[in-house]
């Protein structure tokens, strides 16, 4: 049985490029879904899938994790309430996890702009058509927002709703999980106290 970890001491962002890297040539689906936790004022928990969208050091006020959203939906209200938040990613051809903790930071506006206008035109109506989270009395109702659409801008990029943004997880902590025979699984935690402070890591029991 090996007796050493499996889990350098290394920077876990650079640790993240490498095994993001390997679920990217591995995992059939969306390598970048993670599931995102925040909380209410109420602190009652909810989570859901969205996509990563940018990732390093060059991100928020020490490294970051970048994903967008409409602002006005649950998980924007709830972050704007609560500007802390919680990822997971889970590559289950890899068996592997890492769980990110911090605060949140929303992306400039030129930044949503860049990446709303990178998307597939499709997904931009989409997106401008949507009342996420509220309740839709049928589908046809989004459909025709949809098409409404269309016909008011038949080419070209679609104006970036303003409540359309994204937001920059700054990690304060960073848990690499591996999976090993008889559960006797591999664990490394890194933690700081700030964005802007330096490392320090520990292994877990598992």
């Amino acid at each position: 049985m090996d007796q050493e970890s499996t889990i350098p001491q290394s920077d876990p962002f650079s640790l993240f490029e490498i095994w993001f890297g390997e679920a990217k040539a591995s995992e059939p689906n969306d390598p970048n879904a993670m599931a995102l936790a925040t909380a209410n004022p109420q602190a009652r928990p909810s989570v859901r899938m969205v996509l990563l969208k940018g990732h390093g050091a060059h991100w928020g006020s020490g490294g970051g994790f970048v994903f967008y959203t409409n602002a006005e939906s649950r998980k924007g209200e709830e972050i704007r309430a609560n500007m802390h938040a919680s990822l997971l990613f889970h590559w289950k051809s890899l068996r592997r996890q890492i769980r990110i903790e911090g605060p949140l930071e929303e992306v400039s506006s030129d930044q949503a702009d860049a990446y709303f206008h990178s998307r597939p035109r499709g997904s931009q109506i989409g997106s401008a058509a949507s009342d996420q989270s509220r309740p839709l009395p049928d589908r046809k109702l989004y459909l025709d927002r949809v098409a409404s659409l269309e016909e008011r801008y038949p080419e070209g990029d679609i104006p970036r709703p303003p409540h359309w943004t994204g937001f920059v997880l700054s990690p304060l902590a960073i848990e690499f999980w591996q999976d090993r025979d008889y559960r006797l699984h591999d664990r490394r935690r890194f933690t700081r106290s700030s964005p802007t402070e330096a490392w320090s890591n520990t292994l877990l029991y598992p």
